[in-house]
């Protein structure tokens, strides 16, 4: 894929209404929010980029701020006490640092909260979120490799 097509697929994916694109969506809800789940969710976002630069921008479910690479890496989900990072395949990632601390009884997802004081692990988030590419690339490759009539 040449940097041109990447580039025209991260900001044409999920367009919103009035035609901005989920870069731009997100950016207006880290300035909507104007407190420190603004400040936060714009952090996570920026560790995301480090992490991926590859990633790609959604916007989905009316309004929820989406990070993915060959699938959903995870969202950025903002409460009243919370922002929440849900790991679309969390459940099947190592987390050695323990980041998980929410959602941990499903099959499938687990999220970490960060409330106002909490301090970031940003290489260990990182690490999380480099482990959820590689799975998520992982399970596509296995995908493309199965017969179609199987």
């Amino acid at each position: 894929m040449t940097k041109a097509t990447t580039a025209m697929k991260k900001s044409a994916s999920m367009e919103g209404a009035g035609g901005d694109t989920p870069s731009q969506l997100i950016d207006a809800r880290i300035n909507e929010l104007s407190d420190w789940r603004g400040e936060m969710l714009a952090r996570i976002r920026t560790l995301i980029k480090q992490a991926d630069p590859e990633v790609i921008e959604a916007w989905k479910w009316r309004g929820v701020p989406v990070w993915e690479h060959a699938g959903i890496i995870c969202t950025g989900e903002t409460y009243k006490n919370v922002v929440k990072m849900t790991f679309a395949r969390g459940a099947t990632l190592e987390d050695p640092s323990g980041l998980f601390n929410s959602s941990l009884e499903g099959n499938t997802r687990r999220a970490i909260d960060i409330h106002e004081d909490d301090k970031i692990d940003e290489e260990a988030l990182k690490a999380l979120i480099r482990a959820a590419v590689a799975r998520n690339l992982s399970v596509r490759a296995t995908r493309s490799r199965k017969p179609k009539n199987a």
